[in-house]
Parts: structure tokens; C-alpha cells; sequence
């Protein structure tokens, strides 16, 4: 008897916080990580094709999703791949070409003042030139080849790389490069085990939104010159007043660029975990 009353005298002086109340549903789903995105979307899609539908939009103006499925339907599987794949490599490449050019630039910026009040200027200078306006001439002088293109896509994707790599190795504990440098630590060990660490986090910001960057920069090269890949297939279907066709071209550059920016938070997950904030590890 004695034993009972205990228990229940303890549980009546259990907090009212502390006590969990069952969650609703709704707040359960928007715990889960995509779905308060994806739900979203399906709702404006759902929306958008009943706004079509009502209003009776011309299809050349704005299409209905079933006339942009329809736009998918249209086009072969192999015409498909190899638009996708002919925007796809170029970007990488010019990515990839931007990620070893701006690394070096930015320990250059990072080690030098002189090189850094010289340079930098002139980096912005190149930033604010628009891409599309020298595009002509790029394709002018190096030709119709997958150079010119793979140089619109680096222009367009560098820049952010170079201002993030240099915030971040610039942002490393002044102290702990005073504790290499009075040990005599080599310059190379400074920025490989001290300097580059740290900027890990920035590194990744940059190589994030540059890698969408990169696939505009492709698009922005197709559109100026070149005979196959997204950009093309999207200017091609609009003269020709395909207008779903374009829309889904449209779309899987898109669903292309989120697929590469979530791979690259996907390595700095598995390789860099350290790297992210606790709360998304």
C-alpha cells in the first residue's frame, strides 16, 4: 500500500513539461527531412494544372503539367540522353577546371597582399562582365568546339569558388598560425593542416552553389553556339512554338542541377562530417 502510494505521489510531481503529449500528424510529417519541399510541389502542381484547365492558358503560353509529361513522351529516350549528356559533361568540366584554377588562386590571395589588392580587382572586374554578352566572342575565337563552352562554364562557376576558398583559409584562428609559424612549420603544412580544415565549411558553400553555376553556364554556351544538349534542345523547341517540349527540357535541368548539388553535400557528408553543423549531421 505504502509502495503505491509513492509511485502515484512521484508521478504527481513529475513536471507538466516533461510529460510528452502525442504529436498530430502533420507536425510528424514536417519532422521528416524533404517532405514540407516535395509537398509543396505537388501542391503548386496541382494548382498550376488546374489554373490551366480553368482558365483555359494557351499552351505556347503557359503549358498544364500533363502537356509538359506529354512534351517528355515526344522526344526519344536517345534524344534524351544525349542532350542531357551533352550539357552534363561540360559542366563537369568546366567545374572541375574552375575547382583547380581557384584553389591556387585563393592561397595567392590567402599568402600575399600585394597579390591580393592586385588581383582581386580584377577578379571582380571578370564577375561583372556578363557572360552572355562575351559569349559571341569566346565562340568567335576559340571556335565551335567543346572549348569555348567548357570556358563560358568556367567564367560563370569560378568566381564563387575563389571568394569562398579565400574567406575560409582567411578565417583560421590567428593564434594557431602564430603556433605554426613559430615552430617553422612549412608554408605547405600551414595551409594543407591548418588553413584548408578550416575552410572546409566555406569550401563546400562555394563548390554548392557553383556547381548549379556550372550547368548555367553550359546552357548559356548551347544557346550561343552549339548543335545538341539541353540549352540547344530548349531554344529549338521554342522556335518551332513546341512550347511542352521546351518545359520539359526545362525541367530536367533542373531536377540535374539539385541532383548535383545534393552529390556534393552527399561527399561532404560522408567524407567531411566533421565539417557540418551538429544538428545535420
Amino acid at each position: 500500500m505504502s509502495s503505491q502510494t509513492t509511485s502515484a505521489a512521484s508521478s504527481s510531481t513529475v513536471p507538466p513539461e516533461q510529460i510528452s503529449e502525442p504529436r498530430p500528424l502533420a507536425a510528424k510529417l514536417a519532422a521528416v527531412p524533404g517532405v514540407l519541399p516535395v509537398a509543396t510541389l505537388v501542391v503548386l502542381v496541382i494548382l498550376w494544372e488546374l489554373a490551366a484547365r480553368l482558365f483555359q492558358i494557351p499552351s505556347f503560353v503557359l503549358p498544364a503539367p500533363s502537356r509538359i509529361m506529354g512534351g517528355f513522351d515526344a522526344v526519344d529516350t536517345s534524344r534524351w540522353i544525349a542532350h542531357i549528356w551533352a550539357t552534363l559533361h561540360i559542366a563537369l568540366i568546366g567545374y572541375f577546371v574552375s575547382i583547380a584554377v581557384s584553389l591556387p588562386i585563393a592561397i595567392g590571395l590567402t599568402r600575399s597582399k600585394i597579390l591580393s589588392d592586385s588581383l582581386y580587382p580584377l577578379l571582380v572586374i571578370v564577375q561583372s562582365t556578363p557572360v552572355v554578352a562575351v559569349a559571341p566572342i569566346i565562340i568567335v575565337a576559340l571556335g565551335t568546339g567543346d572549348l569555348p563552352r567548357v570556358v563560358i562554364t568556367f567564367l560563370i562557376a569560378f568566381f564563387p569558388l575563389v571568394v569562398s576558398m579565400t574567406t575560409g583559409l582567411m578565417a583560421t584562428p590567428p593564434e594557431l598560425i602564430e603556433l605554426s609559424r613559430s615552430l617553422r612549420a612549412p608554408t605547405w603544412r600551414e595551409f594543407t593542416q591548418i588553413r584548408i580544415p578550416y575552410a572546409i565549411p566555406y569550401i563546400f558553400s562555394g563548390l554548392r552553389i557553383s556547381i548549379t553555376l556550372s550547368i548555367i553556364g553550359a546552357v548559356v554556351a548551347e544557346f550561343v553556339a552549339a548543335e545538341k544538349g539541353l540549352g540547344f534542345f530548349i531554344q529549338f523547341s521554342t522556335s518551332l512554338f513546341k512550347v511542352p517540349q521546351a518545359w520539359a527540357g526545362l525541367s530536367i535541368l533542373v531536377l540535374l542541377s539539385l541532383a548535383l548539388f545534393q552529390l556534393v553535400s552527399v561527399v561532404q557528408r560522408i567524407f567531411f562530417p566533421w565539417s557540418l553543423p551538429k544538428d545535420t549531421r
